[in-house]
């Protein structure tokens, strides 16, 4: 999960690779370097670190050149350095490759590679690559790439340029994504479109097996030595869309943004009272005969599964599982009868659910996803999907898209249990007027941020946490529990609420703060017993609650209210303060929230 960007034309080389990489830096941190061909001699920089580190080491520097590509690392094999930093180096220092995936086969290459008499500096899978290239390129740089890559197993985008071919960018996809744009008189590569929307919003999304010769005038597409055409489409949102817009950080604006997101789906899928999703594709008659619903993401998006979970079979009384995406894949599952395979992503290149969606095809299962990003691997090979649009998320833990994965996911409910005949019109007339109440719901919860800030602070020093939750809100406990894991890097577990007795409760004294997710529900009254139990042993209880709920402060060191709602539609709201309870946790500590450390936005390795 690095973040590749490479540039063919007349313009600014090393400005736009060094935004670029910006832009990517979510995808991975550890390292970023450039790789620049000027007047027929290739030239490389590279820092371990952050991208200022590279920004520094180059902002005195005038460098001249036509064609160039740019890598910031998430470190899998070998330490964050210099030395393993991207772009790597042949042999001869004439070849420079940036890569994203993984190479299952290395260390056998390796071996033969140096029986050959091969010297490695790195400890990366990916000097295999260009050495592999090196040893191949005879003609043009073109051949070799296409040769190297019939020898690697694994998971690889590779953008590749040569002293000996200067004029071209030579690009290959396998498991990991990649991207084209297309300029006049100039085109761009990259992992993702955030790095070049500020350049073209004409872009070419490549498929496995694709190699790509970027030239400036031109490019050319191949697929088993065969040249293919491809269709160019138009992104629609504009790079402004990835700007702070004055928040301190984008984690803080996507939180803030999430009134926005609910009010954009309500307005995408809402028509004259109905659900309607146009990208859907499964026909209604084919929906309404599925007998079970197998669902499989990671992190963020896995919590929103178990919520799905709840929703579908409570309305549609569907039965539905919940897998984790890295261990579904080593199920052997059964296939009998009319069964679906969700899948939920927010960047659409998960490589985990990437790989459960190809199993699961492979067993000719339909898949249904749910996805943020149009054009992304997970949508282009899914039968069918539905887009959570909640727009570009920079910050590396999700926010506005967890939210954005709910509301998709109750509004697929609503339709299924119309489908089903499990829901009457005056129910569906209620749920979605509820549904509407949200945004504005949301928008009350983000006046809090004061309060919210005392309560952090009071618990910032706090050496673990524990979040509990029942019902629809166990997943929110996971979900909370996550974030503050992710930003401050403190210890938080998060719990079904009735599993504290059977082994958590032993961890309970007066140093242990306990989340505890107690809005207004049909487990109200067990979830106070639960927090009693803390109480009498001394733990410190952070209460989600509802608001005009006096009966909770005797229970309570702190409260953190949520504007009545029903049952379903409370883990929108609860995870909205703690959110912005883990952001300001993280701030105290002086971490750094939309960069956590050993985090990637996008995690295209297994």
């Amino acid at each position: 999960m690095c973040g590749i960007v490479g540039y063919i034309g007349d313009r600014d080389l090393t400005s736009i690779l060094l935004v670029g990489l910006e832009r990517l830096s979510y995808r991975g941190y550890d390292s970023a370097g450039i790789a620049v061909i000027s007047d027929g001699e290739l030239s490389c920089w590279k820092k371990p670190g952050k991208i200022h580190a590279l920004n520094e080491a180059l902002k005195n520097m005038i460098i001249q050149g036509q064609v160039g590509i740019g890598h910031t690392r998430w470190a899998t094999h070998g330490e964050p350095n210099e030395v393993n930093a991207h772009p790597q180096l042949s042999q001869s220092r004439r070849v420079a490759v940036v890569h994203n995936g993984i190479i299952e086969n290395y260390l056998e290459l390796k071996s033969k590679l140096k029986k050959e008499g091969h010297i490695f500096l790195s400890q990366t899978d990916t000097e295999i690559i260009v050495h592999l290239i090196e040893r191949y390129l005879q003609d043009d740089l073109e051949s070799a790439v296409e040769l190297a890559a019939k020898d690697l197993v694994g998971s690889l985008a590779i953008a590749v340029v040569a002293e000996d071919d200067p004029d071209k960018i030579v690009v290959y996809k396998k498991g990991s994504p990649l991207v084209i744009g297309v300029g006049k008189g100039e085109n761009y590569i990259a992992s993702d479109v955030n790095a070049i929307i500020s350049h073209t919003k004409n872009i070419i999304y490549l498929d496995d097996g694709e190699l790509a010769i970027i030239e400036k005038n031109n490019y050319t597409i191949k697929r088993n030595g065969k040249i293919i055409n491809k269709e160019i489409q138009t992104v629609k949102w504009d790079a402004v869309i990835s700007d702070k817009n004055g928040y301190e950080h984008y984690m803080l604006k996507e939180i803030y943004e999430q009134a926005i997101v609910v009010r954009k789906l309500i307005s995408k899928y809402l028509q004259n009272n109905k659900v309607h999703f146009k990208s859907l594709k499964l026909d209604k008659e084919e929906l309404a005969k599925i007998k079970r619903f197998i669902i499989q993401a990671c992190g963020t998006s896995w919590h929103s599964g178990l919520l799905g979970k709840y929703l579908i079979e409570k309305y549609t009384r569907i039965p539905t599982e919940v897998d984790i995406s890295s261990e579904f894949r080593y199920r052997d599952i059964i296939t009998e009868g009319n069964k679906i395979v969700v899948a939920i992503s927010q960047s659409g290149e998960t490589a985990d659910t990437l790989a459960c969606i190809r199993e699961a095809k492979s067993k000719f299962f339909k898949v249904l996803s749910f996805v943020n990003v149009k054009g992304s691997s997970i949508d282009r090979e899914s039968d069918g999907v539905i887009y959570t649009h909640s727009g570009p998320e920079i910050g590396v833990a999700s926010t506005k898209n967890y939210v954005a994965q709910l509301v998709s996911l109750y509004l697929f409910m609503v339709h299924l249990g119309i489908l089903k005949w499990t829901l009457d019109e005056e129910k569906v007339d209620v749920m979605l007027n509820n549904l509407r109440r949200l945004p504005e719901q949301i928008d009350k919860i983000l006046q809090q941020t004061d309060h919210i800030k005392k309560i952090a602070k009071k618990y910032a020093k706090s050496k673990e946490f524990i979040f509990v939750g029942r019902g629809v809100n166990y997943p929110t406990a996971l979900e909370g529990a996550l974030k503050l894991k992710e930003l401050s890097y403190i210890h938080a577990a998060g719990y079904p609420a009735g599993e504290l007795k059977h082994g958590p409760i032993a961890l309970i004294d007066e140093n242990l703060p306990v989340v505890c997710i107690a809005p207004q529900s049909e487990t109200y009254d067990k979830m106070i017993s639960n927090i009693q139990e803390i109480r009498a042993r001394k733990g410190k209880t952070i209460v989600i609650a509802t608001e005009g709920d006096e009966n909770i402060k005797e229970y309570a060191d702190d409260i953190l209210y949520i504007p009545l709602c029903p049952e379903d539609l409370t883990p929108v709201l609860a995870v909205i303060p703690l959110q912005l309870l883990a952001y300001y946790i993280a701030l105290e500590l002086n971490c750094d929230v939309d960069q956590p450390r050993n985090l990637a936005k996008s995690v295209t390795v297994e």
